[in-house]
């Protein structure tokens, strides 16, 4: 069984009027290999006639975002030409790689008529080796992603990415990375198996857990050690869990703001190619 390392709280870092809670990186804890980057927007509720989500146009290279919408919408459109709207229990994966500028906005129907809302984004990193590779985006509605039902059904397990009891994830990932949003009915409990050599991702996005024994309540990002296979959850109350594993890369990480590279030369690179418009262009 792994033992947990450290309890890390979501710093509270609001964007505007956007709730903001981000668990990583932190003062102490700088990225999960390849896990780089994790925000948590509300839970918050928008009365009508709202400007909803600010991310318009912005550019990325060199790793990929996973965005878990819980309640509410967002719009995606890119200079791959993807576009969607993605409600409430849908997932965006964006494989950014050589480059490409996107918007992620609240649907016109969310701003004129409001509405709660609740949505994660977590950030994975791309090995050397596919950081320049051809942008791609899959946005999947709830009924598109695969749940698996444990103890009876008081825990149900979304598929999002890798494998669970030999049933496929919704999304191909290109570095074999597991992701799961799980859902706990009260004294719901799950064994969780994670390779030790593995990386874990495992933040509780409400309600409380007792993860191998001790409480973990909502807002927490547990930091485990690589000293076993499981990982032992038992739910306090109605709860969801967003968990993950993932081989480390293991390589430079060289982070500014939107780009993730291996190099102060490619990130310079990086911005000069944005800036020469080698990312196409969107008019919003």
């Amino acid at each position: 069984m792994r033992t947990i390392a450290r309890l890390h709280e979501a710093a509270y870092a609001p964007i505007g009027d956007l709730l903001t809670y981000s668990p990583l990186p932190s003062e102490n804890l700088s990225q999960i290999d390849p896990f780089l980057f994790l925000n948590h927007h509300g839970p918050q509720h928008y009365g009508a006639h709202n400007k909803g989500l600010p991310f318009g146009p912005h550019p990325h290279r060199g790793m990929e975002t996973v965005t878990f919408i819980l309640e509410g919408d967002i719009l995606h459109e890119d200079t791959s030409g993807a576009q969607s709207i993605i409600t409430a229990g849908g997932v965006q994966w964006m494989t950014a790689g050589r480059g490409l500028v996107h918007v992620e906005e609240s649907s016109p129907a969310f701003k004129e008529h409001g509405g709660d809302l609740e949505i994660l984004q977590l950030w994975l990193n791309l090995p050397a080796k596919l950081k320049m590779t051809a942008p791609r985006y899959l946005g999947l509605q709830k009924d598109s992603i695969p749940v698996y039902a444990a103890d009876d059904g008081k825990v149900k397990v979304q598929i999002i990415s890798g494998s669970w009891d030999g049933q496929q994830g919704a999304f191909h990932s290109l570095t074999d990375v597991q992701l799961n949003v799980i859902s706990f009915e009260p004294d719901g409990e799950l064994t969780l198996r994670a390779p030790s050599n593995r990386n874990v991702l495992f933040y509780v996005i409400r309600g409380g857990l007792l993860v191998n024994g001790q409480a973990v309540t909502s807002l927490r990002l547990v930091e485990f050690n690589s000293d076993g296979d499981t990982i032992q959850v038992t739910s306090e109350g109605e709860s969801v869990l967003l968990f993950g594993f993932a081989k480390p890369l293991g390589e430079p990480v060289v982070a500014q703001g939107p780009f993730v590279m291996n190099t102060e030369d490619e990130i310079h690179q990086a911005y000069m190619d944005y800036q020469m418009g080698k990312f196409g262009h969107l008019q919003k």
